[in-house]
């Protein structure tokens, strides 16, 4: 029989009182001590030792009539359980009306016992319970301690930018970026006397070689976008730390489910909810998930006064797109595959940029470092722009439009679309020419997708 360790009682006393851990300690017993004949014995025990443990109050309700995530029984799950049932289950909260899922509190404002008592609501700008939810479930999607939603993956990147830097710092950052990130970087932080050093990705010399005194933060994104490179987080995190500086992982074109990069010894990781987090291309959103309280707090409070927050109705949304990202992402990674596969041999294509294929240049590290390759494609087409052109405006299935990540699929021209805002000739130094191609592969039947593929080729 199995309990709790007093390394184990020590690694969760920051986060739950000795009512949970006896709840953990419980369902351990119950885990190791039953067999699979009696596996239904062993839910209708486990639940009802859970239930035990939220005491009623006089009128036989639970102890808090509203909304309240449980972000230590969240702490439990991510010990106990995989991926998956995380991703379902990392909500769980108290509910007197007993919903499955997370109500969607749209209100701006919350009532108050009496001057000066605030409750934990106060009003929608600094908390929501909704945004709280979700909050609690990409903190321990990403096995943080932190989750912090905003209303989009730019507003998430500027708040954390104008948190924790200051006329004078230097950022370094991967050359193959984001163009919004680009810009914000360039056109806006600048202005504020932050410098900026970009760098090939996939050189870990790089980093060392662009790092100085004034450094505070290592920017990188893995896999980069458009280029796909792979950046070596675990290197580049040790690269960082030898100067005090801290790493910041734009972990969207992965997702938590293939990568999570505060295993690799990253501060900070970053998403634009948008993507495969939300799934469906109906929500604009962004988060910052880390460990450290004190730059949580920083980042928090400009959460509340920047304002740059999510409305309920999309944190509802993302918390939906998240049950079903585990098998979303399997199905993005294989169809991604097969489509990468397939273009590597059209005569019509100069080169395929797919982590999956073993002529990537980083395709081990891609291995290492992540479950999965992704669902994320780049091409060169022959023929330069024109052939581009000629080749989007003939897809059927696959649909012309920025953005990437959702169920249906996606495919776009980053130098005249997602990267335009970068000089062209940064854009051609990194590699982001007139004859790229971005697919985001969906999960549709992948043979319609190659089908639409190759018609569209026939045209170019």
């Amino acid at each position: 029989m199995k309990v709790f360790s007093a390394q184990d009682r020590n690694h969760f006393s920051n986060e739950l009182n000795e009512d949970l851990l006896l709840l953990a300690t419980r369902s351990t017993r119950l885990l190791t001590s039953v067999t699979v004949q009696n596996g239904l014995n062993l839910f209708s025990s486990f639940a009802m030792n859970l239930i035990s443990f939220y005491p009623s109050d006089v009128n036989g309700g639970l102890r808090n009539r509203t909304f309240k995530p449980s972000r230590s029984v969240s702490s439990i799950l991510r010990v106990m359980v995989r991926f998956s049932t995380r991703a379902i289950h990392c909500d769980d909260r108290e509910d007197a009306t007993g919903t499955v899922t997370v109500p969607i509190y749209q209100v701006s404002t919350f009532r108050q016992k009496q001057p000066g008592l605030e409750g934990e609501y106060v009003y929608a700008r600094t908390a929501n319970p909704t945004r709280t939810a979700l909050e609690t479930a990409l903190a321990a999607l990403e096995e943080g301690k932190h989750g912090l939603a905003f209303g989009s993956g730019m507003g998430a990147i500027t708040s954390l930018a104008l948190s924790l830097l200051r006329q004078g710092d230097h950022v370094v950052a991967v050359q193959d970026l984001y163009g919004g990130s680009r810009r914000l970087f360039d056109r806006i932080m600048r202005n504020f006397g932050v410098n900026f050093t970009y760098v090939q990705g996939s050189s870990a010399r790089a980093f060392e070689e662009a790092m100085r005194p004034e450094t505070k933060i290592v920017w990188v994104e893995s896999p980069t976008n458009p280029l796909l490179q792979i950046v070596d987080i675990a290197i580049t995190a040790e690269v960082a730390h030898e100067r005090n500086a801290l790493l910041v992982v734009d972990n969207t074109f992965a997702s938590p489910y293939l990568q999570e990069p505060l295993k690799f010894g990253a501060d900070i990781v970053i998403h634009s909810t948008t993507k495969y987090l939300g799934g469906h291309s109906d929500l604009i959103g962004g988060a910052v998930v880390l460990s450290d309280s004190s730059i949580y707090n920083k980042v928090r409070f400009a959460q509340n006064a920047a304002g740059a927050v999510p409305g309920p109705f999309d944190c509802w949304l993302v918390l939906r797109g998240i049950k079903t990202l585990a098998v979303r992402m399997d199905r993005h990674c294989s169809n991604a595959q097969r489509i990468a596969e397939y273009l590597s041999s059209h005569p019509k294509i100069e080169k395929v940029l797919y982590p999956g294929l073993a002529s990537h240049p980083q395709h081990s590290l891609a291995a290492k470092q992540m479950a999965e390759f992704g669902g994320m494609v780049s091409i060169y087409l022959k023929g330069g722009f024109e052939a581009c052109r000629r080749m989007l405006n003939h897809v059927k299935i696959f649909t012309l439009a920025e953005s990437l990540g959702a169920v249906e699929s996606l495919i776009e021209h980053p130098a005249s679309m997602t990267h335009s805002s970068v000089p062209k000739e940064e854009r051609e130094r990194a590699g982001v020419s007139d004859s790229l191609i971005r697919l985001s592969v969906g999960i549709e039947d992948v043979e319609d997708l190659v089908t639409d593929l190759s018609q569209a080729l026939e045209h170019v």
